[in-house]
């Protein structure tokens, strides 16, 4: 039988694998890329969005982890300033909780041990006298200020899959892998959509880690620990642009956030999850306590009745024998089969997205021990992901330009087209003068324009590709526009 032949096959479309893909493909190697699903289906949009060192990691002595992922923040700021931008987070000091002596050494480390160059430091203030204060209980009076990132996680997935193609890559998505077998001095992959050869196999199934080594008819002596967490959407809370940093009796913490211009984003729970992958959902008990959590703190109390979209993602941990699921590492570790064995297999146990870019660098350096031809410096900590080519703090100027350009634009629709697509927005709007030029609009600046692009450059198939992961258009959109949308899928998304 004749097989597409590849140096790399890439299986899972998570951040992980997706970023292997584009940094293989950027040293010259013939790369494939499987995704099951879509891209980022799983784990990978389902996070607490952000770009952040990781505060409370401190608490549990992973001082090299937060030091890596601090590194890492403004790096993929400077690559990714449309997807990727600063916020600024306002932690409440509370009696009986942690003392404020304890937070500010934390919030010290966090400023200084992570090579912070652009982001503001770490300052204390007096929430009766700060707009963060105004939507908090009057019992808050203290808090600190420090920095982090917020991204849009499926965006960074679909960006690096989109930068990994545009090197060579070939990407397919809906296309599990249903046998894999070494066949000489490479990997045989056989899936639905036809059989494949590659010379080495990477493993970045993520949650289903274990189940491909299986696949592959290995085993491992680790251990993989799933921990469900869960999000909560309610209309926006506050008007501010300032994030929250929430503490719990139960020594838990969790995230109040900005999110899409007119809701907020709270999360995340942590609990062990022994379901189906295919089935996580966010239990009545785990929104419940979101909203217990959030209504401690703001003078607004939430229930479950106001909460617009929930959504819930296992992440896959490397067990290391911690008590409580939020104590487990967000380290990660590879494993790489014995050169006695035959042709290479890697697999990824473990991470964050903050650190998939230098896990990726550090996946592809380790293969290159047994593929000498993959040998060269690393380069995807300076080469910007597709539409992310506008200086750092150049969004504001780019959504602008894009405004004038486009005067048809609500102010609103052209924050978000920067925010999706960043420079890729001028593509995707072309010579349109109206927004009759657009093609059919669907709502809420969601037009045929931007579909074929979706379609054609970032492996939308479905509506809930595109409503969910493409874009977060499912907040807005309507049972009536939806289907619409669907319909023009069906009829015209898979030749648009």
């Amino acid at each position: 039988m004749n097989h597409e032949f590849y140096d790399v096959a890439v299986i899972g479309g998570g951040v992980n694998g997706a970023g292997i893909a584009r940094d293989l493909a950027g040293r010259g190697a013939r790369v494939l890329l499987l995704e099951a699903g879509d891209l980022a289906r799983g784990t990978s949009s389902a996070s607490t969005k952000l770009i952040h060192g990781g505060l409370r990691y401190l608490e549990h002595y992973e001082f090299s982890l937060v030091r890596e992922a601090l590194t890492e923040r403004e790096r993929l700021w400077a690559i990714a300033p449309h997807i990727i931008w600063p916020l600024r987070f306002v932690l409440p000091h509370v009696r009986g909780l942690r003392p404020r002596w304890l937070l500010r050494l934390g919030l010290f480390l966090y400023d200084h041990i992570g090579g912070r160059k652009r982001l503001p430091p770490t300052e204390s203030i007096r929430l009766p006298d700060h707009p963060a204060g105004g939507p908090l209980k009057p019992e808050y009076v203290n808090a600190f200020v420090y920095s982090d990132g917020w991204v849009d996680d499926a965006r960074l997935v679909v960006l690096n899959a989109r930068d990994a193609a545009e090197r060579g890559a070939t990407v397919r998505t809906r296309c599990p892998a249903t046998a894999l077998t070494r066949e000489g001095d490479g990997w045989r992959i056989q899936t639905p959509q036809g059989s494949f050869a590659a010379r080495a196999l990477v493993n970045a199934g993520g949650p289903s880690v274990l189940n491909l080594l299986s696949l592959a008819g290995e085993q491992s002596s680790r251990q993989m620990r799933l921990v469900r967490g869960s999000h909560i959407v309610v209309r926006k809370l506050y008007d501010h642009p300032f994030a929250y940093f929430f503490q719990l009796p139960d020594g838990r913490i969790f995230f109040a956030i900005p999110y899409e211009q007119d809701f907020t984003l709270i999360g995340t729970t942590d609990a062990d999850h022994q379901g189906p992958l295919d089935q996580v959902r966010a239990s009545e008990e785990e929104i419940a306590y979101l909203c217990e959590g959030t209504s401690t703190y703001f003078k607004k109390a939430i229930t479950p009745a106001d909460v617009v979209w929930s959504y819930s993602g296992v992440r896959p941990l490397v067990d290391d024998n911690s008590g409580k699921p939020e104590a487990a590492t967000r380290g990660y570790r590879f494993e790489l089969s014995p050169e006695a064995e035959g042709a290479p297999l890697l697999s990824v146990f473990g991470g964050k997205i903050t650190t998939y870019r230098h896990l990726s660098q550090a996946a592809v350096e380790l293969l290159a021990s047994r593929m000498p031809a993959l040998k060269a410096p690393g380069w995807t900590d300076q080469a910007p992901l597709p539409g992310g080519d506008f200086p750092i703090d150049g969004a504001a100027a780019l959504q602008a330009e894009l405004a004038a350009r486009y005067p048809f634009l609500e102010a609103g629709w052209a924050l978000r087209l920067v925010r999706n697509y960043g420079r890729e927005a001028f593509t995707i709007l072309g010579e349109a003068k109206a927004l009759a030029d657009c093609g059919q609009h669907f709502g809420h600046g969601l037009t045929e324009a931007e579909l074929r692009h979706l379609v054609a450059h970032e492996w939308a198939r479905t509506a809930e590709d595109v409503l969910w992961r493409r874009t977060k258009l499912g907040l807005r959109l309507d049972q009536d526009q939806v289907a619409a949308l669907e319909r023009w899928l069906a009829e015209r998304g898979e030749s648009a």
